[in-house]
């Protein structure tokens, strides 16, 4: 039985539809990404108000950040040794 080839489909929409598509996405899209910003804004005024407040208390920050590094990186391998 002979393997017969398929003719290449035409789409189904026109140019003007497919341009439109596009560039009614890329506008949503764009919405989200300004939506998306102005949440990551929000995120940092908190995160400095809290940094702030804990400063104001005597929280040593980098000693806490370095304390936690120090934790999570104990027990584990270099990545030289996991290679081997």
């Amino acid at each position: 039985m002979a393997k017969t080839e398929a003719a290449p489909q035409q789409p189904t929409t026109s140019k003007e539809e497919r341009v439109g598509f596009h560039k009614g996405s890329l506008a949503t899209l764009s919405k989200e990404r300004e939506e998306l910003l102005r949440i990551l804004q929000i995120v940092e005024q908190l995160m400095q108000m809290h940094v702030k407040e804990l400063k104001n208390l005597g929280v040593d920050l980098m000693k806490a950040a370095q304390a936690v590094q120090a934790k999570q990186l104990k027990g584990k391998k270099p990545i030289e040794d996991v290679l081997r």
